[in-house]
């Protein structure tokens, strides 16, 4: 079949760059296969000659041939969950109490929302039929934060931009409709959401949104003590329904990961590790902190002051081997055989916050395959069956498509974690492998610092309970729509020491 297809391939090649080849016709089936390879082996010459005399342009189809039914079977040529959504726009700009933003999406049409929750305001029509993100009643579940359904676009959209932040710290595009043309920020210290104008007029009343610009600190409708507000309902399990709502959001169905018998504690060996785009050797730090004896832990690592901490915090236990490209079968023959394969590969062209963003394919997209073909390589053979265990992590903000094929390639669903519930830090991230128990919910342990202040060194005070998310940009330091520095000492703001992000 595939002999078929190259020759069928090249065939069509030739004709196009002008120099057709002669299809021989015999009625000797020994003969006729026999002069089908001959003329593809001068095919596959000619072409890797440079396809002359026209050249690689020349293979480019006619007009009349490309894609000639896109426009009378629009919908065989987009995927669904790809085709409810567009791009999201530039970063917002601050305005004092409220911010002015593009929308992610244009609502279906502003007066038919309108007109809905006017029915639904007279009791004419239940709020949980329509979606109250864009108004649409083509719902397919329910809003995980508030009263009220949501469409498959608005999910699409909600997935992609509810863990999005802008570099104040601050959610990207509105709670509701992850959307708004100009946003109110939650004055709450230790909270980081956004409702936009529109959707707070709409749905808690006429004029509630100049209210709140008044109101100073304002606290949205996720924070403040009354769980109505006009028609606004916050649910009382919003923290459990958003947890199920990105743990069931998968459209693609996979095997159950395999369930390796315990091993004897008088049996249980020393682990060793394959760590891919290490950084600062968190993985081992983990590990040891849970116990586990590591007998070796190679890491991938490129960034020079990452290898540094590694090699200082953990006195050359780690075996470092450089690019992650650079690293064969051989070197994993020779290394292994790995016990656990660990890995997060560079999420800027992945996530959305970056809207000059290449995705899964291009750019540094392109690393996953990297831990996608190093996993198979550690992979015990056929006939081995000793345990064998791996964890793939990246960002939340990450286009629909995207997560799809990665879990495609990984044959297995991601689990979302944030590690708020653990730490004194917001840090969503999903998380593919097959550890045992990765859905269960997450619950802090009693040596977990799960508060700013267990992480300061002696006289130092926390002006938060939690930070945001800590990236390389330095202004992620400071917190809350005003910037201040997140810790007091000697009467005066001050940044997080190093020591302190480490805890």
């Amino acid at each position: 079949m595939y002999r078929k297809a190259i020759y069928e391939v090249l065939q069509t090649a030739s004709t196009r760059a002008g120099k057709p080849f002669t299809v021989s016709v015999s009625t000797d089936d020994s003969e006729s296969g026999k002069s089908v390879e001959l003329q593809t082996r001068q095919m596959i010459e000619w072409a890797s000659a440079g396809f002359l005399p026209s050249g690689a342009k020349g293979l480019e189809p006619p007009p009349a041939e490309r894609s000639p039914y896109t426009e009378v079977y629009p919908d065989m040529w987009v995927e669904p969950e790809a085709a409810a959504y567009t791009a999201p726009p530039p970063t917002k700009k601050p305005r004092k109490n409220s911010v002015e933003k593009p929308k992610i999406r244009e609502i279906i049409d502003e007066g038919t929302r309108e007109r809905l929750i006017c029915e639904i305001r007279q009791k004419c029509r239940n709020i949980e039929d329509v979606c109250i993100s864009c108004g649409s009643l083509n719902v397919s579940l329910e809003h995980p934060l508030f009263g009220g359904a949501m469409c498959q676009s608005c999910k699409n959209c909600f997935l992609e931009c509810a863990y999005q932040y802008d570099d104040d710290g601050y959610q990207s595009y509105c709670t509701i409709c992850c959307g708004g043309r100009e946003v109110l920020m939650c004055g709450n210290n230790n909270c980081c959401r956004c409702f936009c104008v529109e959707c707070v007029d709409l749905l808690v009343g006429a004029g509630s949104a100049q209210v709140a610009i008044r109101e100073d600190p304002w606290n949205c409708y996720m924070c403040c003590s009354r769980n109505v507000c006009g028609l606004l309902r916050r649910r009382d399990d919003w923290t459990s329904r958003l947890q199920l709502f990105f743990a069931n959001n998968h459209d693609q169905e996979f095997e159950p990961p395999t369930l390796f018998s315990p091993v004897p504690a008088e049996k249980r060996q020393p682990v060793r590790v394959l760590s891919l785009f290490d950084g600062i050797a968190t993985g081992l730090l983990v590990l040891r902190d849970l116990g586990i004896h590591v007998e070796r832990y190679v890491a991938s690592e490129v960034c020079e002051d990452s290898i540094t901490v590694g090699m200082v915090r953990h006195k050359g236990r780690i075996m470092y081997v450089g690019d992650v490209r650079n690293v064969t079968h051989k070197h994993i023959q020779e290394w292994g055989p790995f016990d656990l394969v660990i890995g997060g590969s560079p999420c800027n062209d992945l996530s959305i916050v970056n809207p000059a963003r290449k995705g899964l394919f291009e750019g540094t997209g392109r690393l996953f395959f990297e831990f996608y073909r190093l996993l198979h390589e550690a992979r015990p053979k056929n006939g081995d069956d000793r345990p064998f265990f791996w964890l793939f992590e990246n960002v939340v903000a990450m286009g629909v498509s995207d997560k799809r094929d990665i879990s495609r390639f990984l044959e297995c669903n991601p689990v979302m974690i944030d590690a708020k519930e653990v730490s004194a830090a917001h840090r969503a991230r999903y998380f593919w492998g097959n550890l045992p128990g990765m859905s269960r919910p997450l619950a802090a342990m009693v040596n977990d610092k799960i508060d700013l202040q267990d992480c300061l060194e002696h006289g130092r005070t926390a002006k938060f309970t939690k930070v945001r998310t800590i990236t390389t940009r330095s202004n992620s330091i400071k917190q809350g729509k005003d910037q201040h520095f997140p810790v007091y000492m000697d009467n005066k703001e001050d940044i997080l020491w190093c020591t302190e992000m480490e805890r």
